[in-house]
This record gives C-alpha cells, structure tokens and sequence, in this order.
C-alpha cells in the first residue's frame, strides 16, 4: 500500500510538473446584465480583448508644482516611451494628449493596454513597468503603478509552513510521541501534495486556474491531518484494550475510519453543493476541494493504517509501550481486567485513571452535567452577541484599495482617487446598442449626455464606435469609489432609469465593468446565500438523522451549526468591516466582506461540524444504547472523544489561522472566517452546548418514531456491528461498560 501510494505520488508530481502553465482565471457570472453586456462586447469588438490586463502608472508633482511644467512634463513623455517597450504591451496612451490630467495640474497618468490576461503578465513585463518611471522619480515626481497587470501571486509558502509548525506542536502533545505526530504529518502532506499536483495537470483540461486550488490546498491540510488524527487516536485506544497491532488497526479503520468517511462525504456533498450558485469560479474552486478532502479520506483509509503496520508500537506514548510489554508477559485475562479505558488514544496512565486521576474531559462533562442551564444560557447568548454584527453583512469584491500600502498598486490608487476623484479607480463602462437606432453617433451622444447629467457621475468618456458602427462603448465615472453603497445605489438607479434615457434614439445600453460585475456577483451571491444555507442546514438534519436514529439531535446540530457560522459571521463583520482589532491581522483597509466567503465558510463548516458531532455524540449513544443512564453515557462520550476532538480542532484552527497573514484579503478573510468558525463550533457548540442540551433532554434526545426507525435504513458510523475484539480473546473488562461497537 505504501508503494502504491508512492507510486501515485510519483506520477502525480510528474503530470504536474509537466503540465503547462494553468490558463488564466475564466470569471463570470452567467445571468446578470454586467455579464451579457460583457458577452456582447466580444461578439461586436472582435478586436477588443475583453479580459486582457490593463495598467495606470500615475505621475505625481511635488507639492505646489504642476506636472505639466516643463522638466516634469519631458521626464514623463521619457516614462511613456520606455512603458511601451516590450512584446506583452500592445499600447501606451501619451496622457497629455488624451486629456489625462488632473484639474489641478499635480498629476497624470499613462493608461497602459496588454496582448495577454494578467495571470500571463511576466515578471520582467512588470519590472519595466516599475523601472520606467526611473527618470520621472529622479527629476522629483511620485511614480506608482496600479492595475490588473501588476498583480503578483501572493502564496509563497509561507502560510503552510506556519500552520504545519503548529499543527506538528499539537500533535506531539496530543500523542506523546514523535513518531505518531510524524506520522500524521506526513501522511496529510502526502495527500496534499497528491491533489496540488493533480489539479496542476488537470488545470488545462478542465479550465481549473491558479485560484481554484487555494482552497483545496487549505481544506485538504486540516482535513487530511484531522482524519489522520482521528484513525490513529483510535488505534492506540484499541491497543490500550489490550488487543495487539493486527486487531487494532482493522477495528480502528473500521469504526473511527467510517465516521471520516461519512465526515468527508458531508464536506464533498456541501462544496459540490456549490454549483448551484452558478458561478463558473465558484464551482471549480468547490470541486477542487472536493478531490482534496476525497484524497483526504482514502489517505486516512488506506495509507494511514498501512504506515502503522511499520511502526505499531512507536506510534504510541513511552508509557503505553511499557505497559504493553508489560501485558505481553502477563495472563491474558489479567491483563485484560486491570486494563484500563483511554481517552483519545491515551493510555491508563496518561488520560486517566491511574492513581486516582479523572481524565480532563471526565472532569469538564461533570461540570456541565451540574449545571446544564447555565452553561447553555451562557454559551447562547455569547454566540448570539458575536452574531449580532452579521445583521450588517455587506459584501462587495474590494480592489486594490484593500492592499498594504506597501504595495504600489495601493499607492497609485490612493494617488489617483486624490486627484482625480474616488469613483475614477472605478469607472462604469457603457455599452450602447444602437443597431436599431437611425442615426446609432447621435443616439450614442444623448444617451452619454443624459447619464451625464445623472447626480452621482462625475464625467463621461467619448463614446467609441465598433467597425460595424452599430455599438459604442464609453465610460461613465462615479463620485463614490468602487466599493461604497453610492455607487451600488448609482448602478441601480442607472438601469432603473433606461427607458427615459434611451427614449427616442432607437437604442438601448447596459452598464458593465469591473466595479458593475462586482456589484453584480455580491447581489447575486447576497441571494444565494440563504437558499444554501437552508440546503445545507436540511441536509444536516438528513444526515444526522440516519446516523444518531434520533429527531431532537440532528435539530440541535443543526441549530448549533446556525450559531456558530452566523457568529463566524459576525466576528468577521467585526475585523475586516469595523477594524476592530484589525491591524493586528495586518488589514490596513476596512471594507466589505469578499463576495464568496460566506458561501465557502457556510460549505467548509458544515462539513466539521457534522464531523464533531459524530465522533462526540457517536460514543455518547454506543453508551446510552448499551444501557447507560443518559447523564452517564454523555461522560462516557466524553471520556472517549473530548481529547481528540479538542486537539482536532486546534488543528484545523492552526492550518487555517495560518492563513490570516497571506496578503490576498480573499485567503485572509477565508482563514479567518474558518478558524473562527471552528473554534466557535468545536469548543462552544460541540464541547459545551452540546452537553448540556443532552442533559435536559434525557431520554427524550435519543426518541424516534416506531414508524420512522422501521424506514429509515441503518447506518453504521461507528461501526457498532464489529466485534470490540477478536472471537477468544481478550474479553471485554467486567468493570466497564459494554461498548455500543461490541457484538
């Protein structure tokens, strides 16, 4: 199995490797106007390269100086020439002839044109763009530089090494041994590896771009090493039994290693869930995902126990492994009787028992069985109140106002919104279509007049005809920058009114561009969300339903994956719209939340949070179904899953944290969002509201119809139908409870 593994490595890095370079991002959003006005540009401007970079390199004066003096004016016409060399850049517009000067004369700016999308843009391509405002900065004007060509991949590394060093801590305390942490490293960055490769080389066939795979590599990270966690912590409970490596291994896979798979199925069905957005983007970047947690699973099915077959005893702590010398050499029965319960693959005298000792988990499941009422009260109305500030959520795709200002591409915006206007970084483009007009230059003229007049624009470009002569395109810039809810308000009012601006010229017109699309994709996504939403909280219930045979239980998941996502939700609205504590996370700008966050942050979560429940609540009803009272089997859950599900999630939260401090506000935001979420879910909802609910119900929580338990197929998660240990060997400890897992 390893070899095989190897092998599949091996022919992954090779196909990656080899595969050419992944094609740029193919953006749209089918079904709004900004898009079909987007489309009939390339139908009626052949020639126009709709999707190719662009750039603005922005000439500041000194203060109390005018660019068009003299010196400055030739040290810029010398910065022009020297941006129109080179093979990418199809043309360079001389700013003084084209009118681009500011009122106030302190500064101009050359609009650069492109032959290729900006993900083709080369480094030395911008290299040139930086040097060739040498001698503008040297005869003592600002040079700054901004626009799609000057984007720059942001992922070095960095974020993954951060979140593995954490992970790896984590491990080693959980396990007490290097070799298990190791393992569970290793095996995850495998799987990892496997899926970045693969979406390398099939980057080209399917249209999967560089963007599409930052999820995948994230989610496939924290899942690949919680499922790791999760299968291993298993065997070494099964081995602190009693049972040898070759008995353990199977019982592990069997029980621990069906909950990952049903944990990963719930992942895989909420991202490819995501297609019903449509959102081309959306869906790739879901499905990419999807293959990531797939490889995930079979790397925790298949590799994982394959590796501890190499390493059955390394894998556990120094003391279990005495212990389990020490049991080699005693009666079979003995050693059976005096073994004791670990907790998450604990040992008796590590987790617990030995010498008096209640494990942690014991010990916080009592504290909550004492007062249900109060621990519910209060984590409720903590959540709630961390959900507050969702209620107003806005979201919008902010540009290269969001950037450190370290960047040149922030400073040539900030430049140009203070020279010529905030709505000029994001100007609406007009197509006029005036294939029925009778006079298409004199329709184009009125409809540019009229929407120059409109409250809220600032100016309108000449309109530019196609050879054809039956289209114009030109652009009208807001007062309001791209991302105010002005300008949003404007785009609105501008479809709003078309039939008095068009009435008489035969012709009509739709708004496009940059900023309308964002407008469009954040109106689109706003009314996608609760549908989603809805979808995913009823196939919660669904699941849960056949895992747990349970009504209240998969409502109460339910209702407490709403809070910890809307609370996510909130925490986010907090840093990234209010600034609250956002320089610390290096948000240097506040502004709406990215569009497609909370979708992803609502698929991702739903995903874990059914994954904490089953192996929470899964060991909770082994105990309740084998005749535990309900209070007892809620501290046998715990007993068995508090540390594992605990050092879980301080997993996932260290892999995603470590995201927080890439650059792409969209990585940040998404690393944010989900370590937030996890917290909130695994430690409050799961850990303490969880309990507590369970508690007040009592019998009632585990109640099913007669008539819907006789339909409802059975699912074994927890792989209740195999035997706790071979047939002859090693029987069950009298002094403990029957697990719901034995025969």
């Amino acid at each position: 199995m390893v070899l095989a593994w190897l092998a599949i490595l091996a022919g992954a890095l090779f196909a990656g490797l080899s595969a050419p370079a992944a094609p740029a991002g193919d953006f749209s959003v089918p079904g709004v106007e900004s898009q079909r006005a987007m489309d009939k540009m390339q139908e009626r401007f052949p020639g126009l390269i709709v999707g190719a970079a662009d750039a603005r390199v922005v000439f500041v004066a000194p203060d109390g100086k005018k660019v068009t003096s003299a010196p400055f004016k030739a040290a810029v016409d010398s910065a022009v020439k020297q941006l129109a060399v080179g093979g990418q850049v199809e043309k360079v517009a001389d700013p003084f002839q084209e009118g681009a000067v500011s009122k106030d004369g302190s500064a101009v700016y050359a609009t650069m044109d492109f032959t290729v999308p900006a993900s083709e843009v080369t480094a030395e391509t911008r290299k040139n763009i930086n040097t060739a405002g040498d001698v503008a900065r040297d005869a003592g004007l600002t040079v700054e530089a901004g626009g799609s060509a000057m984007e720059t991949s942001t992922g070095g590394g960095t974020a993954e090494i951060i979140a593995i060093a954490l992970a790896a801590v984590i491990l080693v305390i959980t396990f007490g041994s290097l070799v298990g942490a190791g393992l569970t490293l290793l095996t995850a960055v495998l799987g990892v590896a496997v899926s970045l490769m693969l979406t390398l080389a099939f980057s080209e066939a399917f249209g999967l771009s560089t963007a599409t795979g930052t999820l995948a590599l994230m989610l496939g990270l924290a899942v690949g090493i919680d499922y790791a966690l999760f299968v291993v912590s298993r065997y070494r409970e099964e081995r602190a039994r009693g049972l040898s490596a070759i008995d353990a291994v199977p019982l592990a896979v069997g029980t621990a290693g069906s909950a990952v798979a049903f944990a990963g199925l719930t992942v895989v069905i909420a991202l490819a869930g995501l297609w019903v957005v449509g959102i081309p983007l959306l869906t790739k970047m879901g499905l990419t995902a999807v293959g990531a947690v797939i490889i995930a699973v079979l790397v925790a099915l298949t590799l994982v126990p394959a590796v501890i077959g190499f390493v059955p005893d390394k894998v556990l702590s120094r003391t279990a492994r005495r212990n389990a010398r020490q049991a080699a050499d005693a009666d079979a029965q003995r050693d059976t009787a005096t073994g004791a319960e670990a907790v998450a693959g604990q040992d008796e005298n590590r987790t617990g028992n030995a010498g008096g000792r209640t494990p942690g988990g014991v010990r916080w499941a009592r504290l909550v069985l004492r007062r249900p009422i109060a621990v519910l009260t209060l984590g409720v109305v903590a959540l709630a109140a961390l959900a507050i500030p969702a209620l107003s959520l806005k979201l919008g795709m902010p540009g290269e106002e969001s950037k450190p200002t370290t960047t040149t591409e922030r400073r040539a915006y900030d430049e140009l919104a203070t020279a010529f206007g905030p709505g000029f970084n994001g100007p609406l483009m007009i197509v006029v279509d005036a294939s029925t007009a009778t006079d298409p230059k004199k329709a184009a003229a009125t409809i540019a007049q009229n929407i120059a007049g409109m409250d809220g624009v600032v100016s309108v470009s000449p309109p530019m005809f196609n050879e054809a002569g039956n289209t114009a395109l030109f652009d009208a810039v807001p007062s309001t920058s791209p991302t105010d809810e002005a300008t949003k308000a404007l785009v609105r009012n501008l479809r709003d009114s078309r039939s008095g601006f068009t009435e008489g010229t035969g012709a009509t017109f739709q708004v496009t561009g940059t900023t309308a699309i964002n407008i469009d994709l954040a109106s689109k996504l706003s009314g996608a969300l609760l549908p989603y939403l809805a979808t995913v909280v009823g196939l919660a219930v669904l699941l849960l339903l056949l895992v747990f045979r349970s009504i209240l239980i998969p409502i109460k998941a339910a209702l407490g994956f709403l809070l910890s996502v809307v609370a996510a939700l909130g925490a986010m609205v907090l840093v990234f719209q209010e600034g609250i504590a956002a320089s610390l996370l290096g948000v240097e700008q506040t502004g709406p939340i990215m569009s497609a966050v909370p979708i992803f942050i609502i698929g991702v979560v739903f995903g874990l949070a059914m994954d904490y429940e089953v192996f929470l609540v899964s060991r909770m009803r082994e105990a309740y179904v084998h005749g535990e009272a309900p209070r007892q089997a809620i501290e046998t859950g715990f007993r068995h899953s508090a540390r594992v599900v605990v050092a879980a999630a301080l997993i996932m939260m260290a892999v995603f944290a470590g995201f927080i401090f890439e650059v792409d506000p969209f990585i940040k935001m998404i690393g944010f969002g989900l370590a937030a979420a996890v917290m909130l879910d695994a430690l409050v909802v799961r850990m303490a509201i969880v309990p507590a609910v369970l508690a007040l119900l009592g019998h009632r929580a585990w109640w099913l119809p007669r008539w819907l338990d006789k339909i409802l197929p059975r699912v074994d998660i927890e792989g209740e139908s195999l035997s706790r240990e071979p047939a002859g060997k090693h029987p069950a400890p009298a002094k403990e409870p029957v697990s719901a897992s034995a025969p």
